[in-house]
């Protein structure tokens, strides 16, 4: 018989880890009282929150004009301050989602598949996941958008933002999320943030699979690519957004008023994912096109990266920071070339071709893999809210079977398989 002696070493965590697992745990306890919430308790709870953006406008308001001062003099570039940045409009905006997302009814929890040969019935369940961690960049408005989504799918939620928007996230949660939800009879503590800056507290909420089975990471590649390690390391389901960068391809077939439109249309924010980054050109055209394009991204004060490149195609602006002024421009043959090459050098986010041809917009919507492809519409489209009328969790680009595209509430819950006995039995 042996034995095994544990060193303090092996006993002790990391202050940053152990204040992710108190967090998680809170969330565990909250998550049943969720789970378990009366037919529309839960879209009280997001009315509520609706109302209450409303009331304390002025309020979250100033924390958040307090974050981005901070961010300002810490030298944040223009890009990332746009994604800080709350207002009135944008505000609102948080406000008007909530309500539509309690407006939106409940899928069903269980529905039939089929009757065994020997009478038994098969039913599909969707039941939540329990724990729903979320890992988001210094984006205010995500906080409120998570949360949202991993309330309505019943689970409670644990969350950690970016340094820079701890505060207006802070307020989001204790002025807003937390009193909802008590005003709906439900737990305060089914949503968690995570009060730590840096990166510690991100790399903990990865490694508590126990606590934390499913965590939705989004951000910049690099770290995020890393998390999503960590996570699988652990045993922790990692449901990640790590590059984005929208792509429009100029067909031959295309018109001088849908290029400046949709040039103009796909950069009108600068630090978002599904922005304009590579603009492809099609050879013929390349010289009549290219003075269209590049008037309308001059009129928006970005700037063309030309061939030859020092640096790959899909290089990401957006998380350029103090460069997000740029978008990549290649010249391609035709349809075909247009769709490997946004395929090839991306991460399949988006890609739009503005073509008048229907017949060669269809090849290049029948040969491009990513998880959106448009025909002159923008890729700034691919947004959970824009394309679904919900707001996401993220979009998820995986290249595997599973959520992908702008990630909601539908997406956020576990199959579950009940065999009952023949109805006559």
């Amino acid at each position: 018989m042996s034995s095994t002696v544990t060193t303090p070493q092996q006993t002790t965590e990391a202050p940053e880890f152990a204040a992710v697992r108190e967090a998680a745990q809170r969330a565990r306890a909250a998550a049943p009282a969720v789970r378990a919430a009366g037919e529309g308790r839960i879209d009280d709870a997001l009315r509520a929150a609706a109302s209450l953006i409303r009331d304390r406008a002025h309020e979250l308001l100033d924390v958040n004009a307090a974050d981005v001062d901070a961010a300002e003099r810490n030298g944040m570039a223009a890009g990332l301050l746009d994604r800080l940045r709350l207002d009135p409009e944008r505000l609102a905006g948080i406000a008007t989602q909530l309500e539509v997302l309690a407006a939106t009814p409940e899928p069903p929890t269980e529905w039939p598949v089929r009757t065994l040969e020997t009478g038994e019935r098969v039913f599909e369940r969707r039941i939540p996941v329990g724990v729903i961690g979320a890992v988001f960049e210094a984006r205010p408005n995500v906080t409120v958008d998570v949360a949202s989504q991993v309330l309505k799918a019943r689970s409670a939620a644990v969350l950690r933002t970016g340094s820079a928007a701890l505060g207006s996230a802070t307020a989001l949660v204790e002025q807003v999320l937390r009193p909802a939800l008590a005003d709906a009879g439900l737990p305060e503590a089914a949503v968690q943030l995570v009060p730590l800056p840096g990166h510690a507290g991100a790399e903990a909420l990865v490694g508590l699979p126990d606590l934390v089975p499913l965590v939705v990471v989004r951000g910049s590649g690099d770290v995020t690519r890393k998390l999503s390690v960590l996570g699988a390391t652990a045993g922790t389901r990692v449901l990640a957004h790590a590059d984005g960068g929208g792509v429009l391809y100029l067909d031959s077939s295309a018109t001088e008023a849908d290029v400046t439109r949709l040039v103009t249309d796909s950069t009108d924010r600068l630090g978002v994912c599904n922005r304009l980054n590579l603009l492809l050109v099609d050879r013929p055209v390349y010289d009549t096109l290219l003075p269209v394009a590049k008037a309308a991204l001059d009129a928006r004060g970005v700037a063309l990266s030309l061939p030859p490149h020092d640096h790959p195609l899909g290089h990401e602006w957006a998380l350029d920071s103090g460069a997000e002024a740029h978008v990549t421009v290649a010249v391609v043959d035709g349809p075909d070339d247009a769709a490997d090459t946004a395929a090839r050098e991306t991460s399949g986010l988006a890609a739009t071709i503005c073509a008048a041809d229907e017949q060669v917009a269809r090849r290049f919507i029948d040969r491009y893999t990513g998880t959106g492809v448009f025909w002159n519409a923008p890729s700034r489209l691919l947004d959970g809210y824009k394309l679904l009328g919900l707001p996401e969790t993220g979009i998820n680009v995986d290249h595997t079977p599973g959520p992908r595209g702008p990630v909601t509430y539908r997406d956020l819950g576990l199959r579950q398989f009940v065999i009952l006995p023949p109805e006559h039995a």
